[in-house]
């Protein structure tokens, strides 16, 4: 009895956790001159994502303190979205050049945008 009751706490523990990745479909606007334009809508899936457009290649996308979206645009550029925004229909995001002077790339921010949900 007790081994079935232990059974069911933990089944119930697992459905009601949240998963904390990115999923849906999301449109992907880049800023410039202090106004955002829409480049292109991007679907999210687990661990990869990928562009409408046909030409881009799947994207990764590491799960950590804050959420690194690689092989974005080209193999040089990260994407970082802070991990506490990814519940949100509207996440900022700060782009990074992997060939940035700086000790850490990710320390060096060379754009930003926002990724709007599709509902």
């Amino acid at each position: 009895m007790k081994y079935l009751i232990l059974i069911i706490t933990l089944i119930s523990i697992n459905l009601n956790q949240e998963t904390d990745k990115l999923n849906g479909r999301y449109n992907y606007l880049i800023e410039e001159d202090n106004s955002y334009i829409q480049k292109d809508k991007i679907t999210f899936k687990d661990s990869v994502f990928v562009f409408d457009s046909k030409y881009m290649p799947k994207g990764k996308i590491s799960y950590g303190n804050v959420i690194l979206l690689e092989n974005f645009m080209n193999t040089d550029l990260i994407i970082s979205i802070s991990k506490d925004q990814i519940k949100n229909d509207t996440i900022p995001f700060y782009m990074h050049d992997k060939q940035s002077s700086a000790a850490n790339y990710l320390d060096e921010v060379v754009g930003k945008g926002k990724l709007i949900k599709i509902k």
